[in-house]
């Protein structure tokens, strides 16, 4: 077995979406290709099913950017995207993304998820805001 590639969970495949999200911040677009490449490079190896999935649902995300970042400003009252912090504001992007448009992802599951990785990489208040703006998004009723 030694060498095999092992399919990752749902939550590595999350963490790994979301540290290409932050990759976002500081590359344009047509940057993405490269850093995904580098990124895959670096990283313990993924299976070719676990980066396609990983770099389809980044790309998915960022097409539906300008909605998704909207909605998110609007529920956070008073924080404009502008004003948060990218780790905080890629875990919401995503977070938000599965509640809205991917059904096999329960609510509660993201909101979840997301406050897990905001415990990892976010600062001492991240869990917490993070989890009051996707809790907002849940009740506006957009979310699938």
């Amino acid at each position: 077995m030694y060498g095999r590639i092992r399919t990752m969970t749902r939550r590595e495949l999350r963490e790994n979406t979301f540290v290409m999200l932050f990759h976002k911040e500081f590359h344009d677009i047509d940057e993405m290709k490269e850093q995904f490449e580098l990124y895959f490079e670096k990283k313990a190896p993924m299976s070719e099913k676990d980066e396609t999935y990983v770099s389809e649902r980044v790309y998915d995300i960022l097409s539906k950017l300008n909605e998704i970042d909207s909605d998110i400003e609007e529920a956070s009252e008073s924080w404009t995207v502008s004003r948060m912090s990218k780790i905080d504001l890629s875990i919401m992007r995503l977070a938000y993304y599965e509640m809205r448009f991917d059904e096999s992802v329960p609510l509660q599951v993201a909101i979840n998820e997301a406050v897990e990785i905001a415990k990892l990489y976010g600062g001492d208040n991240s869990p917490s805001f993070i989890n009051g703006v996707l809790g907002k998004l849940a009740k506006n009723g957009k979310c699938v």
